[in-house]
């Protein structure tokens, strides 16, 4: 039997995004659970345009069989208009075998979203980022208020899962609070992955 994973599956343009999701794996990583970093190609405006199988650089693509075998999923976006971005959705419109077949019931889940603006939607992305997951029966954690960076932030930061403002030019480093975060969010998928591999163990 594989030992259990966590998917930290994202999209990422200018790399505020990817940052995020390093640092939810790191979270992983300090909860003692494996992490799988993975991420969707870019949507095509060009007919039958192919994207090489293999990105030239970053996490590689991910595959129905590593979501359908994972333990838990941290899904990851930047904001696009108060909504995720089209290649993360068109990756998640692609599921409905999962779907069909209740491969993801019962599994954790949360979100984690980057904005240029600090209002720029990012409530808004990460509750849309919920729905599809919602519907695939996962079940949803957020991040609780006993976390002190969620008080503290100056940036990014909801209880709905972790945010980044990265700034008209997409440069702003992520924070000590924002950091924070994210790595919480990894330790609680772990914590609640393993806890639910012991009980059906």
């Amino acid at each position: 039997m594989n030992a259990p994973y966590v998917l930290v599956l994202y999209y990422s343009r200018h790399g505020a995004t990817a940052e995020m999701a390093r640092q939810i794996a790191r979270g992983v990583e300090l909860a003692g659970l494996e992490v799988r970093l993975r991420t969707v190609p870019a949507v095509s405006s060009e007919c039958e345009a192919v994207a090489p199988s293999i990105p030239a650089e970053g996490a590689p693509y991910a595959s129905l069989d590593e979501l359908k075998n994972c333990a838990a999923l941290a899904l990851g976006s930047p904001t696009r208009f108060g909504n995720m971005a089209a290649p993360l959705k068109y990756f998640l419109d692609g599921t409905s075998s999962l779907w069909l077949t209740g491969q993801l019931v019962g599994k954790p889940a949360g979100v984690f979203t980057s904005t240029a603006s600090l209002h720029g939607g990012q409530e808004s992305t990460l509750l849309s980022m919920l729905l599809p997951l919602l519907h695939h029966g996962m079940l949803v954690l957020g991040l609780p208020y006993s976390e002190s960076a969620l008080l503290e932030t100056r940036g990014g930061g909801t209880p709905y899962g972790p945010s980044h403002h990265a700034g008209a030019d997409g440069k702003r480093p992520l924070d000590a609070e924002e950091i924070a975060l994210c790595r919480a969010l990894g330790q609680r998928l772990a914590d609640v992955a393993r806890r639910l591999e012991t009980a059906r163990g």
